[in-house]
């Protein structure tokens, strides 16, 4: 696989896309399309949308490659997929399905990945706490679910969510507490989360 996998090979990459080079934007496609479906497809709850937007996103990013103007290519990238999922949303007028088995086996979460010490119930439990997680972000508004996404799924700084969203910093900040906080909730009413878990703010 020739993913870009360093920073340096990502700059070649990137400049090299900038001026209209194919295999150039490819390195980024390969680097970054498991990252994009991901987000998509909690975002969406449906693999075929979650293909759409994906493939809607890097068409529109190698439209505009030639603008990017440097900083954080992946929070520009998300920009550009988080739009594809709202015109997504928009065009087919419903919210998003809950495809728990195709969330989970697809795009997989963080913390439901199976473990080799944990045997058959310990994988049972881990893959029901994913479960009961993706369900939680499915309650969550189109606003605060991406923020969660983008921040706690993928790593972004709120600095960067801001500017894959287009939200302002402060609001980016209150849209994730209450996300945040909301899930906290959420999980724990179904016993997902120790008592005592409501402390972390």
């Amino acid at each position: 696989m020739h993913a870009v996998d360093s920073s340096a090979a990502e700059a070649r990459a990137l400049e090299a896309a900038r001026r209209g080079d194919v295999a150039g934007f490819n390195q980024l496609v390969l680097a970054y399309q498991t990252v994009v479906y991901s987000v998509a497809l909690r975002m969406l709850g449906n693999t075929d949308d979650a293909a759409d937007a994906t493939q809607e996103t890097f068409v529109s990013a190698f439209r505009a490659i030639r603008d990017f103007r440097g900083g954080s290519f992946k929070a520009w990238l998300l920009r550009i997929a988080a739009n594809a999922c709202y015109d997504i949303l928009r065009r087919r007028q419903r919210r998003p399905a809950s495809s728990l088995d195709a969330l989970i086996d697809e795009a997989g979460l963080d913390v439901g990945e199976p473990d080799e010490d944990r045997g058959p119930e310990g994988t049972a439990l881990s893959s029901e706490t994913a479960r009961a997680i993706q369900a939680g972000l499915a309650t969550l508004p189109e606003d605060q679910r991406m923020l969660v996404l983008l921040c706690d799924v993928q790593g972004l700084s709120y600095e960067e969510a801001a500017d894959a969203t287009g939200a302002a910093l402060g609001t980016v900040k209150s849209r994730l507490s209450r996300a945040r906080a909301r899930l906290r909730d959420y999980l724990g009413e179904r016993g997902e989360l120790p008592s005592d878990s409501g402390r972390h703010h």
